[in-house]
């Protein structure tokens, strides 16, 4: 609940956030990816509405990356991935996500706001989207980072647009991992009740001014364990 509830305040599925609990668990990786989409969808829906109710979603922002990224994570999920090599993946992507909690490009993503040529999203989200597939993310933990560095939009558009990203992602992504077998933890619909009651309080209050910042760096903490055991371990 915790976890749903800080990535929505910021626009994200969470999804970075599970696969770290369930690598401390050591759940297996065929049973991660697919349950922690299925997490994504939810989540990550929760907080697009409420960013697009407040007004902060931007159209152009989302599809010129999303034109390529979501063919990309249908093909990433169906790529079989070496337990060892998932882990190596997926333990630099958590180091994106500790960065994107701590207020990465958090000062300067309000200043200069441009817009990425076409060639750049395709490029970029075609990257993000074949990675997200094969880990079994939506991509936003990669993406926020990328449109906060070179100034593409600021906190609260970026947000929005990465919650529609990551719920776009995850969508082909388990259309992939469908084709190839689908395999989901038994306490899913228990998880599923638990993060929809974080993501709801989570995209409520992150859409809004409120502080999170103690909850953030102790989530960055867990996140940074986790991405050392997966690395390291």
């Amino acid at each position: 609940m915790l976890v749903a509830f800080l990535y929505a305040s910021i626009g994200h599925g969470g999804a970075s956030g599970y696969l770290a609990i369930m690598a401390l668990f050591n759940i297996s990786p065929e049973s991660m990816r697919s349950s922690i989409l299925i997490l994504n969808l939810l989540v990550s829906l929760v907080s697009f509405i409420n960013y697009w109710h407040k007004g902060y979603f931007k159209w152009r922002l989302f599809w010129v990356f999303s034109i390529s990224s979501i063919p990309a994570a249908f093909l990433g999920s169906m790529i079989p991935l070496h337990e060892n090599i998932y882990k190596q993946l997926l333990g630099i992507c958590l180091v994106f996500s500790v960065f994107r909690l701590t207020g990465f490009g958090k000062k300067k993503a309000s200043k200069d706001i441009g817009k990425p040529e076409l060639l750049q999203g395709i490029i970029v989200g075609g990257i993000i989207g074949l990675l997200s597939g094969m880990i079994g993310i939506g991509g936003g933990v990669l993406l926020s980072p990328v449109i906060l560095l070179f100034h593409w939009g600021n906190m609260k558009e970026t947000a929005a647009v990465s919650a529609l990203f990551i719920f776009a992602n995850s969508l082909a992504g388990i259309s992939g991992i469908a084709i190839r077998g689908f395999h989901v933890n038994n306490e899913i619909y228990l998880w599923l009740v638990i993060v929809f009651i974080g993501a709801i309080l989570g995209g409520y209050f992150g859409s809004k001014k409120f502080n999170l910042s103690v909850l953030k760096y102790i989530l960055a903490v867990v996140l940074s364990i986790a991405s050392a055991k997966l690395l390291f371990v």
